[in-house]
């Protein structure tokens, strides 16, 4: 039985392929990330928001602190020159971001569920996310829920603006924004400013009505929607036994 976890990684993985640089998560997509290097992106390297870069962990990391980051590494930067020189100097091609609600723009949130002074969930907040927005070429957002509550029309608390709401307030955003988001009902896209997502692709057994029916805005859609292959046993064995053989993050 292939697991929703399982397959967000497997197809967010595919998603990286021809892709240099990934500014990583923890969870899925750090998940997504090590299974890339295994298939689709060998070269793939790996920035963690604690200053690490071109990760070569032994086993998962737990949080962006563990030490098993740091053996193997290409290089350990201060957080200040991580922030000011890689993804201000625009050397990311890939954000990969996970959030608690998305809108039609690709804007997040990570904060709070609820009005900020009396919210009905505190959440961990931004961390690097903001920064990775603003500086990275593009970025893809895995989400495990689709559903109204987290593709809302508008945001309980914007946490990471993307670039629209950059250009309105007479700023040009370095990259594109969200382009790409991998939920558990299809993928959804965005070519960059002045563009909603769209859904682009679906899992076999899904509708196009059924992403539409947990989606808060009226959700566009492409012209031709594709169907999308499922996991094979080759990425799911790599999965499995080679990226998380502990089961830090598959569940």
């Amino acid at each position: 039985m292939i697991t929703s976890s399982e397959r967000l990684s497997v197809v967010a993985s595919r998603e990286l392929a021809a892709r240099r640089t990934v500014f990583a998560g923890i969870g899925l997509p750090t998940l997504a990330a090590a299974l890339a290097q295994l298939t689709v992106a060998p070269e793939l390297e790996i920035v963690y928001e604690s200053g690490v870069c071109g990760a070569h962990p032994s086993h998962l990391p737990e949080t962006i602190a563990d030490a098993v980051l740091i053996t193997g590494a290409e290089a350990v930067l201060s957080m200040p020159a991580l922030f000011g020189y890689v993804l201000q100097g625009g050397h990311i091609d890939v954000g990969f971001l996970g959030a608690a609600q998305i809108d039609r723009w690709g804007n997040l949130n990570s904060s709070v569920i609820g009005d900020w002074h009396a919210p009905k969930v505190r959440l961990p907040g931004s961390g690097g996310a903001m920064e990775v927005m603003a500086g990275s070429r593009e970025v893809f957002v895995v989400m495990r829920r689709h559903d109204p509550r987290s593709f809302v029309d508008e945001l309980d608390f914007c946490t990471s603006p993307g670039p629209d709401r950059a250009l309105a307030d007479g700023i040009r955003p370095r990259g594109a924004g969200v382009t790409k988001v991998i939920t558990e009902l299809g993928i959804l896209s965005r070519g960059g400013p002045g563009e909603e997502l769209r859904l682009e692709a679906v899992y076999p057994g899904v509708t196009v009505d059924q992403v539409r029916e947990n989606t808060g805005w009226e959700l566009g859609v492409a012209a031709e929607v594709t169907e999308i292959d499922p996991p094979t046993d080759a990425e799911l064995r790599l999965l499995r036994e080679d990226v998380d053989r502990d089961r830090v993050y598959l569940r």
